[in-house]
């Protein structure tokens, strides 16, 4: 793009942060080729990239990219579903204030805060299901991180309960880039169509949810979203809503495992759990790229020209270490109060909707679930599990553990 050999971003995601590190040693800005191939250039860096969240040259708007108008990006591309949606995630100006203007009064903090009971309802289940299966090992991702948050998004959306049980597979379509595209393809369609009942369903039968108060708005402002709009905002915020909260809670639980005496700050009540939450936010983002951001002119950044119509790539993960940003302790997981900032949730107009959200669901995860297994430990060391094979998403497939003998409640057995 400017002369330089572009980077390969490896689409199976065996050294994240080891890729992270060449990035920022290559500089702010770097030529990348993300599978497909699509070409970008890459933000390495915590400063760069806040400068990309928000510069006003670049937009989420998918019109300015030019590889994408002359056709040059694949037409089976498997992160067109991300870049290509009609949510606010890929608005910018009036139309994503609007969007966003929407989408805020359906999910509101006050209905966040409502579901911290139910959210706590839900852990005490799972946890409950995994203490039947102690002392002995368990998929902690599978049989907690995952099923919590679906959960809840679930309910904060209208979803019936009976209709949960498959949405781990076909969620997986809107990330997952080593599928062959016609089974992606796929599900997606599935995907598309269990939505479209969902907005029929609470239609027909209004709820205290998500879908239900979009439906509202949008009547009431007389087709303010379209069709459309509506589909995908609902689909977008569910995705957004768990999946990454789901890597989240994992990444959180295998970062202290591995590093018990952060683990002991926590037991002994001299560190709040937020701050395990937002160092595993830095340290070990649970997205780890996100697509993309579009020059509508040419513009400089941090020394690097970059021209109209070509596309940036922002490195969460590789941001999240930056000793440019974080000094010495940059590769560290180490608690401290108040936490370091970052940039896991972006920055600006863009700061995602779900942020409240997930950090309640990580705090209530991460402390019951150590006070129900005070014993808990990895089954296999954190560095010899297999990474997700997506680059959007920064995660391990599976988390093994020994739970270990459950806590007896205050008062014994009695």
């Amino acid at each position: 793009m400017d002369g330089r050999p572009a980077v390969v971003i490896d689409a199976g995601m065996r050294d994240l942060h080891g890729q992270g590190e060449r990035l920022r040693r290559a500089g702010p800005l770097v030529p990348v080729e993300l599978p497909g191939p699509v070409r970008a250039w890459a933000a390495t860096r915590h400063d760069t990239l806040r400068t990309v969240l928000g510069h006003p040259a670049l937009s989420k708007e998918l019109r300015h990219w030019a590889d994408w108008r002359r056709g040059a990006v694949p037409g089976d591309w498997p992160l067109s579903n991300i870049v290509a949606a009609e949510s606010l995630i890929a608005k910018e100006g009036g139309a994503h204030r609007r969007l966003r203007r929407l989408a805020g009064k359906a999910f509101t903090a006050r209905r966040v805060l409502r579901l911290r009971p139910r959210i706590e309802e839900h852990a005490r289940e799972l946890l409950d299901g995994l203490a039947a299966l102690a002392p002995g090992p368990a998929d902690l991702r599978l049989r907690y991180a995952y099923p919590l948050p679906r959960n809840v998004i679930c309910e904060l959306v209208g979803m019936p309960r009976a209709w949960h049980a498959d949405l781990g597979r076909l969620t997986d379509a809107l990330v997952r880039v080593t599928d062959a595209p016609d089974y992606a393809a796929a599900r997606m369609r599935v995907l598309r169509e269990l939505f479209a009942e969902v907005i029929a369903l609470r239609r027909r039968e209004p709820g205290d949810d998500l879908t239900s108060a979009l439906i509202a708005v949008r009547d009431e402002d007389g087709g303010a979203l379209t069709g459309t709009e509506l589909h995908d905002m609902v689909m977008t915020l569910f995705i957004a809503g768990h999946e990454t909260t789901i890597n989240l809670i994992t990444n959180a639980v295998r970062a202290l495992l591995s590093h018990p005496g952060q683990l002991a700050l926590l037991r002994g009540g001299a560190m709040p759990w937020k701050a395990a939450v937002e160092e595993t936010l830095r340290w070990d983002s649970p997205v780890a790229y996100f697509p993309m951001r579009y020059l509508v002119r040419d513009a400089e950044i941090d020394g690097v020209r970059l021209r109209a119509g070509q596309a940036v790539l922002a490195c969460y993960a590789a941001a999240g270490r930056d000793p440019g940003r974080y000094g010495a302790r940059a590769a560290r997981f180490e608690l401290s109060d108040p936490p370091l900032d970052h940039l896991s949730f972006g920055q600006g107009e863009h700061f995602c909707l779900g942020a409240a959200l997930a950090r309640m669901e990580a705090e209530i995860a991460l402390s019951a679930l150590f006070e129900t297994f005070p014993g808990l430990a990895l089954a296999t060391p954190a560095e010899e599990l297999e990474p997700l094979a997506t680059p959007l998403s920064n995660s391990s497939r599976v988390l093994p553990v020994l739970l270990g003998s459950p806590a007896v409640p205050e008062g014994g057995r009695g």
